[in-house]
C-alpha cells in the first residue's frame, strides 16, 4: 500500500466516524430543535442537515434536482448559491428523510471507497461538490472537516456539547494548524521578523511558533522566541470556531499577549471556510 493510499484511507476512516456521530446526534433531536438557528447566517439545524445530505448524495453519484435560488441576504459568495440550492431541493423532505438520505449516500460512498480505494492523492475523483477542481487529497481531507464542523454547529445550536475528543476533532485541529501559518503570512502579512506563538489547550493541544521571513512567508521556528511579537492562547473549541469563521474573536475567550493589534488581526484572519 502506498503512502498516499494509507493517508487517504485514514481520511475515509475519520469521515466514517464523523458521519456516524452526526447521524446519531440528528436522530436524537426533537422536531423543535431542528428549527434552532445556528452560527451560520440564515441556516437552522435542518438547513445544516440538508446541506450534509446534499453534498454526500452528490458525491455518491446521485443526480441532483435543480432548484431556483432566490435572492437572500445571507448569500454573499458565489458558492453559496450552490449550497443553498441543495437545501431548497429538500424542502419537501421530512427531517427523518433527510437523515436517511445522508446515511444512505454515505453507505454507498463507503462501499465504493473500500472497493476502489484511491491510491493517488493528486488524481481527480469522479465527483466533487459542485464540480470544483479538487483532487482526491483535497476532497477526502475536506469531508471529515466539513461534517465535524457542522456537527459542532448543531451541538451549539441545541445546547448538546460533545465530540471534542473524537477523531473528527483531531482531524479538524490538524487542518486548521496547517493553515495557521498561511493565514498569518498571506492574509495578515506582518513585517519580516514578526514572531507568533499559538497555544491551544484541550484534548488536542497545539503549540506552534512561527516567524515571518524576508519572503513574507510564515514558517515554523525552533526554539520558541524569548519574546514573541504576539502569543495567542485559547481552547480547542475556540480554535475551531475561529478557524471555521463561526463567530468573531470578540465573542470568544482568547488571551493575547504582546502586540494586541496584531493579535486581533491574526484572530480575524484565521477562518479557512467561505
Amino acid at each position: 500500500m502506498t503512502s498516499d493510499q494509507q493517508r487517504l484511507n485514514g481520511y475515509v476512516d475519520v469521515w466514517k466516524t464523523t458521519v456516524d456521530n452526526v447521524v446519531e446526534l440528528l436522530g436524537g433531536l426533537t422536531d423543535d430543535e431542528w428549527s434552532n438557528p445556528t452560527d451560520l447566517a440564515g441556516w437552522d439545524v435542518r438547513a445544516v442537515a440538508a446541506h450534509l445530505a446534499h453534498i454526500e448524495s452528490e458525491l455518491s453519484g446521485v443526480e441532483q434536482a435543480k432548484a431556483e435560488v432566490p435572492e437572500l441576504e445571507h448569500l454573499t459568495a458565489p458558492s453559496a448559491l450552490y449550497t443553498e440550492s441543495g437545501l431548497i431541493a429538500r424542502e419537501s423532505l421530512t427531517n427523518k428523510e433527510i437523515v436517511h438520505e445522508l446515511l444512505q449516500a454515505c453507505n454507498v460512498r463507503l462501499k465504493e471507497l473500500h472497493e476502489n480505494s484511491p491510491t493517488d492523492g493528486s488524481a481527480a475523483p469522479p465527483f466533487t461538490p459542485g464540480g470544483v477542481p479538487w483532487d482526491w487529497e483535497r476532497l477526502l481531507r475536506n469531508r471529515p472537516f466539513d461534517i465535524w464542523m457542522h456537527d459542532q454547529d448543531i451541538r451549539r445550536a441545541v445546547g448538546r456539547p460533545g465530540g471534542m475528543n473524537t477523531p473528527g476533532a483531531a482531524h479538524c485541529v490538524m487542518v486548521l494548524t496547517m493553515s495557521f501559518p498561511f493565514s498569518v503570512g498571506k492574509h495578515v502579512a506582518p513585517p519580516a521578523g514578526t514572531t507568533v506563538v499559538l497555544d491551544v489547550r484541550g484534548g488536542h493541544p497545539v503549540h506552534l511558533a512561527i516567524e515571518v521571513n524576508a519572503d513574507g512567508r510564515a514558517v515554523p521556528m525552533t526554539p520558541d522566541p524569548d519574546e514573541p511579537t504576539v502569543h495567542l492562547r485559547m481552547d480547542t473549541e475556540t480554535f475551531t470556531i475561529l478557524g471555521g469563521g463561526r463567530r468573531t474573536p470578540e465573542d470568544l475567550q482568547v488571551e493575547i499577549a504582546g502586540d494586541q493589534d496584531l493579535g486581533r488581526a491574526i484572530l480575524a484572519a484565521m477562518a479557512v471556510t467561505p
